[in-house]
C-alpha cells in the first residue's frame, strides 16, 4: 500500500500527531502516556516561547486511511548561532513497527533542513536538554520516569540503519537506599558541613516556601549548564511555565536549597515520588480526577525520582554535591522510599557519575542522541 508523508496544518492533524503514540503503544506494557495538557502547551507557538527562535515542522505518514507514524523537525537558530553550528534535529519520532515508515518520515525532515542550509542531523532532541532526549538502548524492561522517552527497540535499528551513528549516551542509575547511609560518607558530610559552616541547607515544609526559591533555581540553572549539550537558557517565561507545570506535583520534603546570606542559592537538588502509575491510570488526562490518581500514585511509590540539581561554579569540590546528596537520602529514609532514579546524565558527567557510585548505583537505562552529516 501507497505511503504518504503530510505536513501537520491543522488543529484537527495536531490532535492526531499528539495522541498517535497512544495508539502504537498500546500494548506496550511500561509505557506511560504523555500528559496532554502540557503536550497542547507544548506544541502551541503563542505558549511555547520556543518556537520563537526556531523554525519547526511536523509529519504525519500515512497508509491508506491509517496514520502509521510522525516526526517533529527542530531548527534552534539560538543554540546553533551559540555554538556556531548548523544542526538539523529529529524529534517525537513515532512508528509503527515497519522500516519504511520510519525511513520515510526522517528523511522528510531531513529534505526540509537541507532546504534551509543544515549540514549536521542529530536526535532524538527538542528545543533542548530540557525536552526528552535519546532513544532508549537499554533499560526497556523497566518503567519510563518523567520527561524521558520510552521507545520500542526496534525503533533503534531503523534510526542506525536510516545511516545515523552514535554522537553521546546518557546514562540512568538506579540507587537502593541503604538503612544506614555509608559512614565515609556521613563524614565527607559533617566535614563539609563544617568547612561550609556560613551556608544554610534549607527544607521545605510546603509548596508555599518553595515559591521565593523558584527563580533563583532556574536562574542557577542558567548559569552552571552553559557547557551542557543542547542546554538553551531558560528565559522568564519559560522559569514560570516550569513552574507552573511542576509546583502542582512536588514535593516539598524532597527539594532541598542550600543558601548564602540574603537567600543568595549556591546550590539544590529537586526530585519528586515516581509518578508514572498514576499517569498510566489517568492514560494522561490530569482534569477532571487524573490529578487524584497522580497525587495517589505518588504517596504508594516507593521511588524517588530525580529531576534536577545544580552547584554553583565557586562552590564544585567544596562538599556541597554530599550535603545535597545525603539530606535527598535521610529524606528518602524518613519517606520509606527504597529506590531512586537519577534521571538522564550524560555520560560525560564523570563527577556527577562518581558520586552515583559512591552510592552504590548502578547504570540501569541508557538513551542515545545520535548524528549523521547531511
Amino acid at each position: 500500500m501507497d505511503m504518504r508523508i503530510t505536513e501537520v496544518r491543522t488543529k484537527k492533524e495536531l490532535r492526531t500527531f499528539i495522541h498517535l503514540p497512544a495508539s502504537i503503544h498500546r500494548n506496550h506494557k511500561n509505557w506511560v502516556p504523555p500528559i496532554y495538557m502540557d503536550e497542547w502547551v507544548f506544541f502551541n507557538p503563542k505558549k511555547n516561547k520556543a518556537f520563537s527562535h526556531s523554525d519547526t515542522i511536523l509529519f504525519l505518514a500515512h497508509q491508506g486511511e491509517e496514520v502509521v507514524g510522525r516526526i517533529m523537525g527542530i531548527i534552534n537558530h539560538q543554540y546553533n548561532e551559540a555554538e556556531n553550528l548548523k544542526e538539523l534535529r529529529f524529534f517525537c519520532l513515532e512508528t509503527f513497527e515497519n522500516f519504511e515508515i520510519a525511513d520515510k518520515l526522517i528523511k522528510a525532515v531531513e529534505e526540509w533542513g537541507k532546504k534551509k542550509g543544515m549540514t549536521k542531523y542529530v536526535g532524538p532532541l527538542g528545543f533542548s536538554d530540557k525536552d526528552p532526549q535519546g532513544l532508549m538502548v537499554e533499560g526497556f524492561q523497566y518503567s519510563p520516569v518523567i520527561a524521558t522517552n520510552f521507545n520500542f527497540e526496534y525503533l533503534v535499528d531503523y534510526v542506525e540503519k536510516a545511516g545515523f551513528n552514535k554522537k553521546v549516551d546518557l546514562v540512568v542509575y538506579k540507587l537502593e537506599v541503604p538503612k544506614e547511609v555509608p559512614e565515609f560518607y556521613t563524614k565527607i558530610y559533617d566535614r563539609a558541613r563544617r568547612n561550609n559552616s556560613h551556608l544554610r541547607v534549607v527544607k521545605f515544609r510546603n509548596k508555599l516556601q518553595l515559591k521565593p526559591y523558584i527563580k533563583p533555581v532556574f536562574q542557577l540553572v542558567n548559569e552552571t549548564f552553559q557547557d551542557i549539550y543542547a542546554f538553551t537558557p531558560l528565559t522568564d517565561e519559560e522559569m514560570n511555565e516550569l513552574a507552573g507545570r511542576y509546583l502542582p506535583v512536588l514535593d516539598p520534603r524532597f527539594v532541598k536549597v542550600i543558601e548564602k546570606e540574603k537567600k543568595e542559592v549556591v546550590g539544590f537538588i529537586l526530585a519528586m515520588p515516581d509518578i508514572s502509575d498514576g499517569i498510566r491510570k489517568c492514560k494522561g488526562y490530569v482534569l477532571p480526577f487524573g490529578i487524584f490518581q497522580i497525587l495517589r500514585a505518588q504517596k504508594k511509590t516507593k521511588q524517588l525520582d530525580l529531576l534536577l540539581g545544580a552547584i554553583r561554579q565557586d562552590y564544585r569540590n567544596t562538599g556541597l554535591n554530599t550535603i545535597l546528596g545525603i539530606e535527598i537520602m535521610r529524606a528518602c529514609q524518613k519517606a520509606g522510599m527504597e529506590l531512586i532514579d537519577s534521571h538522564l546524565e550524560l555520560e560525560t558527567n564523570t563527577k556527577m557519575r562518581a558520586e552515583n557510585e559512591k552510592l552504590g548505583g548502578t547504570v540501569y537505562k541508557r538513551y542515545r542522541i545520535y548524528q549523521k552529516d547531511l
